[in-house]
């Protein structure tokens, strides 16, 4: 098997401060196992990370955005939903 025929993996790292995995690049490897090791040698080389995520890059799905206006519109009709018009209490510097 050819590289030109391995897939395109997205990698994404989640770091020792961090709650939640960051995409950070993308990689070919031949198959699952080979795209997180080679994502912890390229992506984690002063560790970083402490936990690594790959996926397939044709297994993503994303909306397009010519169609932002009608798929995210709804949420800004419902007010309630932004709570700009609440009173945050004193002492509650985090929100």
């Amino acid at each position: 098997m050819s590289n030109k025929e391995w897939p395109l993996y997205e990698v994404f790292i989640r770091s020792k401060q961090g709650l939640s995995h960051k995409h950070v690049g993308s990689l070919r490897a031949a198959d699952a196992q080979m795209a997180i090791e080679n994502a912890r040698d390229v992506y984690t080389r002063r560790s970083e990370g402490i936990s690594i995520w790959v996926l397939e890059s044709k297994l993503i799905t994303a909306s397009d955005s010519h169609d932002s206006d009608s798929l995210f519109e709804p949420a800004d009709s419902k007010v309630y939903r932004h709570p700009t018009f609440y009173d945050v209490p004193d002492g509650i510097s985090h929100m």
